[in-house]
């Protein structure tokens, strides 16, 4: 991209394009015909999977009133109590806490050339894809990146911040598997299997989408007693209330 064409571009889309040629990215950032606000419409725009799409979003750190930037995958939401674990309590940001932090308003903040330093996660689920976008500083721009490439640019690693999706799992499945989980519960002690016949892997997070036990917990489970049982059941438990919330 020439200095003339920089230029032209919004204010907000400059800054994005000066930090991407300091690191010599390839790509320039692209202005959309339409506005992109959402990460389902910068998907639609660009003929690509939602999850390409690397959103922004900001929390407002209670202790110190950091803005604390979260990039997740567009088809994931963001677990708060798993940012707040890593990060500290956390409020929500206003619009105008937004524009004062990042310098950039919702529906095109970029993952850097913020005005102010952020404190910065980034969703390890984004490495699902070999390529991704992102806001570049205004809403009818994006730019195209690789994970790695975004982790160099901010300076971070990926982290485990979003929730389970739902839809992963078979809804008659997880009736039952809360059934039993219940009635485990209740009991304070059980061996009952979570089996529900439902033999699917997550690869990405390498747990079973049908009783929610991981690889590890599948393969131990015949030689378990029935107090390690019951201690894979509380984890069951734990990451079914994660789906169901």
């Amino acid at each position: 991209m020439c200095g003339a064409e920089v230029t032209s571009l919004p204010e907000g889309v400059q800054r994005v394009a000066a930090v991407l040629q300091s690191h010599e990215h390839p790509h320039a950032p692209v202005m959309l015909d339409a506005a992109a606000r959402t990460a389902q419409q910068a998907a639609d725009a660009l003929g690509v999977a939602l999850g390409q799409i690397a959103k922004s979003i900001i929390f407002r750190r209670l202790s110190d009133d950091a803005a604390v930037l979260v990039i997740t995958s567009g088809d994931r939401r963001v677990d708060q109590k798993k940012v707040e674990a890593l990060v500290g309590p956390l409020g929500r940001a206003d619009a105008a806490f937004v524009k004062a932090a990042t310098g950039f308003s919702i529906g095109g903040v970029a993952p850097l050339a913020h005005a102010k330093p952020c404190v910065t996660l980034m969703d390890e689920d984004l490495f699902r894809f070999d390529d991704i976008w992102a806001a570049a500083g205004h809403p009818h721009a994006v730019f195209q990146l690789t994970p790695n490439q975004l982790c160099f640019m901010t300076g971070v690693n990926e982290s485990d911040v979003v929730e389970w999706p739902l839809a992963d799992m078979p809804a008659g499945a997880r009736k039952v598997l809360g059934d039993r989980s219940a009635s485990v519960q209740a009991a304070g002690k059980s061996s009952m299997s979570p089996c529900v016949s439902v033999c699917r892997m997550d690869e990405q997070r390498d747990i079973c989408l049908g009783c929610l036990r991981t690889r590890e917990e599948l393969t131990a489970w015949s030689t378990m007693d029935e107090d390690a049982k019951f201690t894979v059941w509380t984890s069951i438990n734990q990451r079914l209330q994660v789906r169901m919330a």
